[in-house]
């Protein structure tokens, strides 16, 4: 089981920091738009704010985000979350979750980037999706029991993140839930020491699709292509 699509190095790679931390601003405003301007009462704002810092986003940056999103500042930006539906190259159902403040520009370029794919209409991959409510954290306790902890808060499921993902010395953890209980969750991870990186409804691939190693190039390139896009927020595959 896994979360969304991750682009490979896109922190170790210069050329796509900008667009890394654009991404990021553009969610924290999101997220102070949607619920309270203070992270300490806002799950999905308290992970995107730690996922910044992770990022080493500049503070101010961060602070200019919030109130910019929560209209305590003038020319605020109003983003639309527009989903498309396809498939990647060799039949990969695949979701694309888009932030923008011009839908036409988006749709636009989305058709164009699927040229070597498939663009399906609304509703002709997300049921082979679940839906559900995804937690990623760390713990300085490496050490620690990832599977009680879920259960104590009341996750369904739990895997370990990958080495890379984890700050040397600490465990980290990825947990599924039902989405209505997305926030308390998060809150009860909180609350036994773990630091939150990622706190959001997710598309689950019901089934994965496992390809050739030479296929699964070519359909690596086409994601890594959309996930390049400014508009691009999420990117959910059944890719195996």
């Amino acid at each position: 089981m896994g979360a969304q699509w991750k682009h490979a190095g896109r922190l170790e790679n210069s050329s796509k920091r900008g667009a890394l931390i654009s991404k990021l601003v553009k969610e924290i405003m999101v997220a102070a738009k949607s619920g309270d301007s203070n992270p300490d009462n806002n799950a999905r704002l308290r992970a995107a704010v730690e996922a910044a810092k992770k990022a080493s986003v500049p503070r101010d940056n961060i602070e200019r985000a919030i109130k910019k999103g929560s209209g305590q500042l003038d020319g605020q930006i109003i983003y639309e979350l527009v989903t498309y539906e396809g498939f990647a190259p060799h039949k990969v159902p695949v979701i694309v979750e888009c932030l923008t403040e011009n839908k036409n520009r988006t749709a636009a370029d989305i058709r164009v980037l699927f040229r070597k794919a498939q663009l399906g209409s609304m509703g002709s991959v997300v049921w082979m999706f679940d839906r559900l409510g995804v937690v990623e954290g760390t713990h300085a306790e490496k050490n620690i029991d990832i599977e009680g902890a879920a259960i104590e808060a009341g996750a369904q499921n739990v895997e370990p993140l990958e080495a890379h993902e984890i700050p040397q010395g600490h465990a980290g953890a990825r947990f599924f839930c039902d989405s209505t209980d997305l926030d308390s969750v998060s809150k009860a991870l909180t609350k036994t020491g773990w630091t939150i990186t990622t706190s959001e409804l997710s598309y689950i691939a019901k089934n994965d699709v496992e390809v050739a190693e030479e296929q699964k190039k070519e359909i690596v390139e086409f994601l890594n292509a959309i996930d390049d896009h400014d508009d691009v927020h999420r990117i959910y595959t059944a890719l195996k």
